[in-house]
């Protein structure tokens, strides 16, 4: 196939992939909001959401390699792609920890976040298939955006249990959907549990991975570049959670609101610092001068 026949099929994926999931978000959302008397229909509507919820990753899985193999590259070099990537991380990370962990009701707030970012992604973020600067061809690179994408899949969902446990706390004997989120303490232990192997990623990929390729692409391991200030940010707060909670004995509450800091930091770093520093941001991939386009 041509670089612009996998170009346009990395197009009609995302469509579908779009579609199954705004369909996951109806059927998990169903399963936990409407009010089910037959507790076994609501699992069989939970599990056909779950099923295809697994379809919409496949579907987008199948949009982010045909991006690269239109790309001849990692599709991680602007917004668009990393975007892609990053979403579909967050969608593969729920989808194999929900069994292990029993995330059945954190569904529908993993299916309307992916959704809202590929709807974002398509309509505001879209860039065609673009040459990128030569440091982007690295291992190291490969490494360190690896591990942070995955710890960026990691914190969200993590976020998301954080979230849930301030909106519970609020009403420890609830009914409705509330009263089928997991009770005060495993939300809690999820939480902690996602977010500490979080950290081991964002650890790595950050201060170990990132400033090596950064060595190697503009000769310092360190340029106090936005975005590595940002991270860094990122992982003192992360940092702070997990000492506070080992040391201080901090719970519950005080440790769900750092965590939801924490994920406010990420993704300013993800998505404010390009808006307001891009210019001055070294992790501006593209050559100004030299922007090629290769594929529409």
């Amino acid at each position: 196939m041509s670089d612009h026949s996998w170009a346009q099929l990395s197009n009609e994926l995302l469509i579908v992939a779009l579609v199954v999931y705004a369909n996951a978000l109806l059927l998990t959302a169903a399963a936990s909001f409407l009010r089910i008397d037959d507790e076994e229909r609501r699992t069989v509507i939970g599990t056909v959401g779950y099923r295809v919820t697994i379809l919409a990753v496949v579907a987008h899985f199948g949009a982010d390699l045909s991006r690269g193999f239109a790309a001849h590259r990692v599709p991680w070099g602007n917004m668009y792609e990393f975007t892609m990537t990053g979403s579909l991380i967050v969608a593969a990370t729920y989808v194999i920890l929900r069994p292990r962990l029993k995330l059945a009701w954190m569904g529908p707030f993993v299916a309307l976040f992916v959704l809202a970012a590929l709807v974002v992604d398509k309509t505001v973020l879209y860039t065609p298939v673009l040459t990128v600067s030569d440091s982007l061809h690295s291992y190291w690179l490969v490494v360190h955006v690896v591990a942070l994408a995955l710890a960026t899949g990691a914190f969200t969902l993590g976020g998301i249990a954080s979230v849930m446990y301030l909106l519970k706390v609020r009403q420890p004997e609830s009914t409705g959907w509330l009263s089928r989120v997991p009770t005060l303490p495993t939300l809690d232990r999820t939480a902690y549990r996602i977010q500490a192997f979080g950290f081991v990623l964002w650890t790595f990929g950050a201060l170990i991975a990132g400033p090596i390729w950064a060595h190697e692409a503009w000769g310092s391991y360190w340029n106090w570049d936005p975005k590595e200030v940002w991270a860094f940010i990122t992982w003192v707060v992360y940092a702070g959670y997990l000492h506070a909670r080992a040391t201080a004995g901090w719970r519950g509450r005080n440790a769900a609101i750092l965590a939801i800091v924490g994920l406010a930091t990420l993704w300013f770093n993800f998505i404010g610092i390009n808006y307001f520093f891009g210019g001055d941001s070294q992790h501006s991939y593209y050559k100004p001068a030299a922007l090629e386009a290769r594929t529409p």
